[in-house]
């Protein structure tokens, strides 16, 4: 029988965690290299599940290319295909009625909140607590319910069109959404007082995972990321799109910087967001969906067009370069989950692993968007 290694102080080995592991989340690899039970360096590898989607979209038509945007982020599938539409658009100036931007809006807010139920359930899950991710997912539940009823989707929901809709929505739609609006903020009370004054969590984030606003800036970071290291940003109201402008809400910010101010920005996300749809609701002009006359067959004049939105994880954008023809001669995504990942091989260095597997989870990567 060999002898048990002695690891001396100044000794280092590899430490493979993933690329299948329940702390990834997804097919990710992280190679440390350790001393101890603590990191000196770190390098994330992707491109597991690449697919290509970018080359995709140079053999698709711009209508063929919708459903793929359901699924880059498919958490939050509704604010991609939102920004790709967007673009395409803004470049054919298609006129989009004003019903079916209050419905956009509010179909995304309420993917938003879908997508920080999970990361939620998840991240507590990450940190040794289970019930959360019952509630948590019981609640998400009646979103997906909701979206279902009008989409025939539960998750990759491809809902949106060039100049509108699939299809409107009704009045058991509206009523569902306002008894939701109504459970929700019964539920983030609980939530608050079941998981963010709890002392075991509030002594597991705080002051882990420090990211201040300059590392942010030089690695693109934006979203939840960004907010908690202080910089004010939200392409909802720095740039506003849609009919962002004509709603009343805050842009949670905190400057800690740590793992728990990112917990507190994505929970007051969810308030932010259910302020968002109930103004929707109430605003929800009367009219058609889809316009009465636009193009069979896209074709964008040739130029240079790019358009971003604030997705779940921060500043998704879309460049499409146009040839004139019926599919982009060149797309490009940009997903916020690629920037925000590079945070984490500097951020970890000093950090003992069961630390720097909270602040993974206080990221809230989504494998499939950056590893595209």
């Amino acid at each position: 029988m060999s002898e048990p290694i002695v690891l001396q102080p100044d000794e280092t080995f590899i430490l493979n965690v993933g690329p299948q592991h329940p702390a990834t989340h997804g097919v990710l690899r992280v190679k440390m290299t350790m001393d101890g039970e603590y990191i000196y360096d770190a390098e994330t590898v992707i491109g597991y599940i690449h697919r290509m989607h970018e080359k995709m979209a140079e053999n698709r038509t711009y209508a063929q290319y919708l459903p793929n945007l359901s699924r880059l982020d498919y958490l939050s599938a509704m604010a991609y295909c939102h920004g790709y539409v967007l673009a395409v658009e803004k470049a054919a100036s298609i006129e989009v009625p004003q019903r079916a931007e209050y419905i956009r809006a509010i179909t995304v807010e309420m993917n938003r909140i879908s997508s920080h139920l999970v990361w939620f359930g998840a991240f507590i899950m990450d940190l040794g607590g289970f019930s959360p991710l019952m509630y948590a997912f019981d609640d998400r539940e009646q979103i997906l319910d909701l979206l279902e009823a009008i989409t025939g989707s539960r998750l990759t929901y491809c809902y949106f069109r060039f100049g509108g809709l699939y299809n409107d929505i009704d009045d058991d739609f509206i009523e569902g959404t306002r008894r939701f609006i109504k459970r929700m903020r019964k539920s983030l009370k609980m939530y608050h007082k079941l998981v963010t004054t709890n002392i075991i969590l509030m002594k597991r984030l705080t002051g882990i995972g420090p990211v201040s606003a300059e590392l942010c800036q030089r690695y693109g970071a934006t979203g939840p990321v960004a907010r908690g290291s202080g910089i004010n940003y939200d392409v909802r109201r720095n740039e506003p799109y849609s009919v962002y402008s004509e709603f009343d809400f805050d842009i949670p910010v905190y400057n800690e910087g740590d793992s728990y101010a990112r917990y507190l920005v994505r929970m007051e996300e969810m308030e932010q967001s259910l302020r968002i749809i109930e103004q929707g609701l109430d605003k929800l002009p009367d009219g058609p969906v889809n316009p009465e006359k636009k193009p069979k067959t896209i074709k964008l004049p040739p130029g240079d067009y790019y358009t971003a939105v604030e997705a779940g994880r921060g500043s998704f954008g879309i460049r499409i370069v146009s040839d004139g023809d019926k599919s982009p001669y060149r797309l490009k995504l940009r997903s916020p989950t690629y920037s925000n990942m590079h945070l984490f091989d500097e951020a970890c260095r000093g950090m003992l692993i069961a630390d720097a597997l909270a602040f993974m989870g206080s990221l809230d990567l989504v494998i499939p968007e950056m590893d595209r």
